[in-house]
């Protein structure tokens, strides 16, 4: 460590990946970009004014690995995390790794394992697990305010989806399996979260029934298009008026999964991505009250618990306000920086979980496989015991 440090890799430095390196990058204060790598000539420029001149920089990550650096930040399209995560690992270098962990849960597992052979340490992003809303409604579960938890309902309403996921690489299979993996990751980890299992048994119903249906659509390319949602207009509305959508739209725009959890726990998950609002709605039912979110850290957002009989009680027996925290995602990204950089130095446990990143994507990735089987019933594969046996004692 230069400094005392932390040397710090990023691959994949533009969008999502030049966003958490930004706020990793710290120098004098305990870490420090050297090295980024990405595809895009203008990234690697825009690299150099964040984080110096003098940082190494390349498009090739295996050049950005034989660099002299303590972990790496890997925040690069959902495809290639999988490779990536494992050349990172292979070098005992700790990793963050932005969910999606991969695109099935055999990928997962191959990263979980290379990680406890070569003794380093993995970090998942799922930053949700650090919104104070999240961890308030955890700690009202843990607690006891609802009694023992039976029930979980998640509505997500993605009312970007056609700007974010239907514009580029997100809308074919061979990039992303299925928005139950590439959108609905964090939520899955949530009601996992929330309710204390991993779902075992799913099935699903949805389909593509909008976006593939309007004109004026992009002409296909030999060239991965990657979309700057920052520069979109995302106020235009209704979705039937979007223009300029991938060539090639194969991934549901609409889908409701069923879920089973290890503990008996019964949660369902529904995704839309043509609302005109954009927030995600968890319900929590246990067997003395009732748990609901109104908002996702954003100004007046809130919680209600319901914990006395009524027929209609709007305004719920308890209500929790929260403040709005400075940083992106509601605060949650400057949080989960923070702990990743504390696990690098220290190892132990985190709040967020490559187990429970593996087991989400698990999940995603069986109800994908029943929605377009007609929804049949899908077992979830556990993990191997080892790997559990070795990440439940907090890795390396």
């Amino acid at each position: 460590m230069k400094n005392n440090d932390l040397q710090l890799g990023v691959i994949g430095s533009g969008g999502r990946g030049g966003w958490l390196a930004r706020i990793a990058h710290q120098p004098g204060r305990g870490a420090r970009v050297v090295a980024c790598c990405d595809v895009s000539a203008d990234t690697l420029a825009r690299n150099r004014q964040d984080f110096g001149s003098g940082i190494f920089a390349t498009s090739d990550y295996r050049e950005l690995l034989k660099q002299n650096l303590d972990a790496v930040i890997v925040g690069t399209p959902d495809f290639l995390h999988e490779e990536q995560a494992v050349a990172v690992l292979e070098q005992g270098l700790a990793l963050y790794l932005e969910k999606p962990m991969a695109l099935s849960a055999a990928g997962c597992d191959r990263i979980l394992a290379t990680a406890k052979k070569h003794r380093a340490r993995l970090y998942v992003g799922h930053n949700m697990r650090h919104m104070a809303f999240v961890r308030k409604m955890k700690a009202l579960i843990d607690d006891g305010a609802i009694g023992e938890v039976k029930a979980c309902w998640c509505r997500h309403f993605v009312g970007h989806g056609g700007d974010f996921y239907f514009r580029d690489w997100h809308a074919e299979r061979r990039y992303v399996n299925g928005l139950l993996l590439q959108k609905a990751a964090h939520d899955i980890d949530i009601i996992h979260w929330l309710c204390g299992g991993y779902s075992r048994t799913v099935n699903a119903l949805g389909g593509l029934t909008l976006y593939d249906q309007l004109p004026g659509r992009q002409p296909a390319s030999a060239k991965l298009r990657k979309v700057n949602t920052y520069e979109m207009d995302l106020t235009q509305f209704p979705p039937t008026k979007l223009r300029g959508l991938n060539h090639r739209i194969e991934v549901e725009d609409l889908s409701t999964m069923q879920m089973k959890l290890s503990n008996g726990v019964f949660a369902t998950y529904a995704q839309c991505h043509y609302t005109p609002d954009y927030w995600r709605n968890y319900t929590v039912i246990g067997t003395a009250g009732r748990l609901e979110n109104f908002g996702n850290g954003e100004p007046g957002t809130h919680l209600k618990l319901w914990n006395k009989r009524a027929s209609w009680n709007p305004n719920g027996d308890k209500l929790y306000k929260f403040k709005v925290e400075k940083g992106s995602h509601g605060g949650a990204d400057p949080k989960i920086i923070a702990e990743f950089l504390r696990y690098v130095r220290h190892g132990g446990k985190t709040d967020t979980s490559p187990l429970a990143a593996r087991e989400s994507i698990a999940a995603g990735c069986a109800a994908t496989d029943s929605l377009r089987h007609g929804g049949v019933l899908q077992n979830v594969p556990a993990p191997r015991a080892d790997l559990v046996k070795w990440f439940e004692r907090g890795g390396a």
